[in-house]
């Protein structure tokens, strides 16, 4: 979906004074988060603001401009983020990834436990936060690496790894979310190409180098969560609440059910494009509803509360973890919906159509330049979530703008913002921190191991998603 697109009037400036305009406003939202550490969403509102000044949108026109990107971002990223945190924690205070890890570990066998962590946080990446999947992973990974020895990268990076490509290509996450609205990319579709694009991704960027560090950098386990093998707040589970945890079977069709619910709906959409069945059919639209994203999570969270939270807990005890699952999750949604804002701003002002056509002139394909767009801001203000959306936002003119890109180009180009907006985690990355501190590095050894990570994440997620594009 395209905001502002009725009757855009015709810019104040010349497109280099647009441009420049542009450059001054990302410019003074890296200085407002870097230096003045403001945050990020007061930041992206106090530059919308500024710029949609700068740029001369009618006085009249210009909260409401702000207010439609900010709205029609939130439209589509609120209910996922705030569903998909819903069933995540239903998942983690059951012991559904304790679950998961060990049935996964027992069944690929101790040889192979480093894949099973990672095919577990796959998973369990699915619905769940990239730091708070790996918080509830880590006394699973400290366990296991205790039990057989060796670096805890072998162990960890696997792990971190899958979620950290979860969170950057697969809704229901806001940023590929966000991107995919800003754009006008089919969240289906791009559930369906971010696994086929992630999963190779993650074996190659993740469990591989996982492997490769763990071999060449002995970090010995912390001892910050010693004994903290539970599945919520690191107490052994004793033998009387082994029996309340869920089966491996129930855990697993709590995460796979979402997803085969969208794979309905996108596959069906397929068929009726190819006319191999009529797409006006009552049982076709049926499944389709069913198969939209936003319902798909909401069923799997009715599902999750009846047969994960109200068989083992209270209904009050219910509502208040379902309740708790969305207080971390507000700044991001926040966030996600100004970085819309904006987007909005700058396709309202005439910024983007100035963009376009000074990328064009390059020669630069749009899946390139969107990476590397996406990768500078990145690098410069190290949020992923606002490279994200703020890269969609300046690239979505340019990309409506483009003739002939189908629906998978358009899916393929916000793989390649997630990865540009991976890619050289540093310093003003939380997630170098929270990394670097759980594992008990120093900061020279996470630029060595989680910055080079994330790094080949990035990178390798965009070579595959260029490759695709040119042959599909």
């Amino acid at each position: 979906m395209f905001l502002v697109e009725d009757a855009v009037p015709e810019p104040a400036y010349s497109s280099g004074i647009l441009l420049a305009i542009a450059a001054g406003a990302v410019a003074l939202l890296l200085l407002l988060i870097i230096r003045f550490k403001i945050h990020a969403f007061v930041a992206l509102v106090l530059v919308s603001f500024l710029t949609a000044l700068a740029t001369k949108i009618a006085p009249a026109d210009v909260v409401t401009t702000m207010t439609d990107g900010f709205g029609s971002t939130l439209a589509s990223v609120a209910l996922l983020v705030g569903l998909g945190a819903m069933i995540g924690r239903l998942l983690e205070v059951t012991g559904g990834a304790q679950v998961l890890a060990d049935t996964l570990i027992a069944r690929f066998g101790e040889d192979r436990a480093p894949f099973a962590l990672g095919v577990a946080s796959l998973l369990f990446g699915f619905p769940i936060f990239f730091d708070a999947g790996l918080v509830v992973m880590l006394p699973i990974i400290f366990s296991v690496a205790r039990r057989f020895g060796g670096s805890v990268l072998t162990y960890a990076f696997p792990a971190a790894g899958a979620f950290a490509v979860m969170h950057a290509f697969v809704p229901p996450h806001p940023g590929p979310v966000a991107a995919a609205d800003l754009v006008g990319a089919d969240i289906g579709l791009l559930l369906v190409v971010g696994l086929v694009v992630g999963l190779p991704t993650w074996y190659l960027s993740s469990y591989l180098y996982g492997l490769w560090a763990g071999s060449r950098y002995m970090v010995a386990v912390p001892d910050l969560l010693s004994g903290a093998d539970g599945p919520t707040g690191g107490r052994p589970a004793d033998e009387s609440k082994d029996a309340t945890l869920p089966s491996f079977g129930l855990v697993l069709t709590i995460l796979l059910l979402p997803m085969l619910l969208i794979f309905i709906d996108t596959g069906l959409n397929t068929l009726a494009t190819a006319g191999a069945i009529d797409g006006d059919a009552t049982w076709v639209a049926a499944l389709q509803i069913i198969g939209k994203t936003p319902i798909a999570l909401l069923i799997t969270t009715l599902v999750a509360t009846v047969v994960l939270g109200w068989a083992r807990r209270s209904k009050a005890d219910v509502e208040t973890i379902l309740g708790d699952a969305l207080g971390p999750v507000c700044a991001i949604i926040l966030i996600t919906g100004a970085g819309g804002m904006f987007g909005g701003v700058l396709r309202a002002s005439g910024i983007g159509e100035a963009l376009a056509g000074t990328l064009e002139s390059t020669g630069l394909p749009v899946i390139v330049a969107a990476f590397v767009v996406a990768t500078a801001l990145r690098v410069a203000q190290g949020s992923a979530t606002v490279a994200l959306t703020t890269a969609a936002g300046l690239m979505a003119p340019t990309i409506e703008a483009s003739s002939g890109l189908t629906s998978i180009d358009l899916t393929l180009i916000v793989i390649a913002i997630a990865g540009g907006a991976t890619v050289l985690s540093h310093v003003n990355d939380s997630g170098f921190w929270l990394v670097g501190r759980f594992l008990g590095m120093d900061e020279k050894t996470t630029l060595k191991t989680w910055t080079v990570m994330e790094t080949l994440i990035g990178t390798i997620g965009f070579v595959f998603a260029f490759l695709l594009s040119l042959v599909l």
